[in-house]
């Protein structure tokens, strides 16, 4: 679920994004893309002309990953409706679990993809490397949260 939270909050697309560096910047979903895929191809290694095959097929992945989880979020969001039944609130949840299986299966049709573009020992460090841009997001945001907090 936590993979879930981070992936939506990383492909929201949002005006409002943190860096890297834990500092509030407002950023476009290219400018977010550009600092991901700067981070990613330095920490894994990556040569230009690996990067300029792999990251179009990678930001694909991302693009229909961002769609699965958006109908999710969108089914999460009926059940806050205090009138949803049981049934209901089953028929959410099967389909949430029905689109993190899609979503996972999606990810292997595309390590397929990935594999005849790059060496396993670079999606291994592109793996890497995507969960340090990760963390460091997070680590940002908290950062950035506590400031909040201690500015009140």
């Amino acid at each position: 679920m936590k993979k879930l939270i981070i992936l939506f909050a990383l492909l929201l697309g949002l005006n409002n994004v943190w860096a890297v560096d834990g500092t509030d910047q407002k950023l476009t979903p290219d400018e977010f893309r550009a600092k991901q895929k700067a981070f990613i191809t330095q920490q894994a290694g990556l040569t230009d002309d690996e990067a300029a095959k792999f990251f179009p097929v990678y930001f694909e992945l991302q693009d229909r990953k961002k769609q699965i989880n958006d109908n999710a979020w969108n089914l999460i969001r009926k059940g806050k409706d205090d009138n949803t039944t049981e049934a209901q609130y089953g028929e959410i949840l099967e389909k949430v679990y029905d689109s993190r299986i899609a979503s996972d299966r999606m990810e292997k049709a595309y390590f397929l993809r990935f594999k005849k573009i790059l060496s396993y020992k670079k999606l291994y460090e592109v793996q890497r490397a995507e969960m340090r841009f990760h963390r460091e997001l997070l680590k940002g945001m908290q950062q950035y949260r506590k400031g909040m907090d201690n500015k009140r």
